[in-house]
């Protein structure tokens, strides 16, 4: 018998290379073309509207006999006013930075302080069937009285302009907070707490993992309203307490017969507010998505 002879080991393959393929990465040049078609669609618009706005202002306002002046004469008289923020002669004759610094370093205390008590009572009136009838009455009456009635009563009781400023920030941005807080936690739904009970969340838990961000929407909606009312309120407080700021200036102004300067601030105070809400709003994203997470 003839045996078999046993067949060849098989050799060990040489291990293959391993190749990286060039990642295709799309042209720069039709994502720029994209980007700049976006920001000319959401640009161009406005300017368009603000130009004819201008042109007609110019052509209603160049007459010798108008009681306003055109655009092209609101940028002559104020020229040196507009180059210039920064400038400092003492007293209250400032530039347009520190006018608007000044306020806005009221809105801030005010707001701030609007903004914790706010959360604290629409979380509190939210939650308690007992605290909203006791409390919801009484802040619907006081949300309706107009931020300049509050002054008088603030100046009585602090004897100072720059607190009494505050609190009339304060008074009069608090509102929108607290009812905003409040919906949005008597709308948290029942399966939530349910687990809350279940698990057996301390109140400082329930409130960071439940409440807050079931409710960030609804607060965040109260502070871009407030922050609007509470700009609104500095405005008006100022031109009565006096001193700097942007609210006096333009009541100064108007003593002062400058329209063309009350029309330059006008527009200081309306760019300002709209990068306050928009702040506020992009804060609210970041929180929303960070409680989401």
């Amino acid at each position: 018998m003839v045996s078999e002879a046993p067949a060849p080991a098989a050799r060990p393959k040489p291990a293959g290379r391993v190749l990286s393929l060039p990642v295709a990465r799309p042209p720069l040049g039709p994502v720029l073309g994209r980007l700049a078609t976006e920001a000319a669609a959401r640009v161009i618009p406005p300017l368009i509207v603000l130009a004819l706005l201008l042109l007609a202002w110019q052509l209603l306002c160049s007459s010798p006999g108008s009681s306003l002046p055109s655009p092209l004469k609101v940028l002559d008289d104020t020229w040196d006013f507009i180059i210039d923020p920064f400038y400092d002669n003492g007293g209250v004759d400032k530039g347009a930075f520190w006018q608007i610094a000044t306020s806005l370093s009221r809105v801030a205390v005010g707001f701030a302080l609007a903004s914790v008590v706010g959360v604290a009572l629409g979380v509190l009136i939210g939650q308690s069937v007992w605290a909203m009838r006791g409390l919801d009455p009484i802040f619907q009456v006081l949300r309706t009285i107009p931020p300049l009635a509050w002054l008088p009563i603030s100046l009585a009781g602090f004897q100072q302009a720059e607190p009494s400023a505050i609190f009339v920030i304060f008074i009069t941005s608090i509102w929108p907070i607290v009812i905003n807080t409040a919906v949005g936690v008597r709308n948290i739904p029942q399966d939530y707490r349910n687990v809350a009970a279940v698990l057996r969340l301390s109140p400082w838990e329930v409130f960071t993992r439940i409440t807050l961000p079931a409710t960030v929407p609804y607060i965040f909606t109260g502070l871009r309203i407030g922050i609007g009312l509470s700009w609104l309120a500095i405005i008006a407080a100022e031109m009565l307490i006096g001193g700097v700021g942007i609210g006096f200036f333009i009541w100064d102004a108007w003593n002062s017969s400058r329209i063309s300067d009350i029309i330059v601030a006008l527009v200081y105070v309306g760019l300002v507010g709209f990068v306050l809400d928009r702040l506020i709003g992009f804060a609210g994203a970041l929180v929303a998505r960070g409680t989401s997470a």
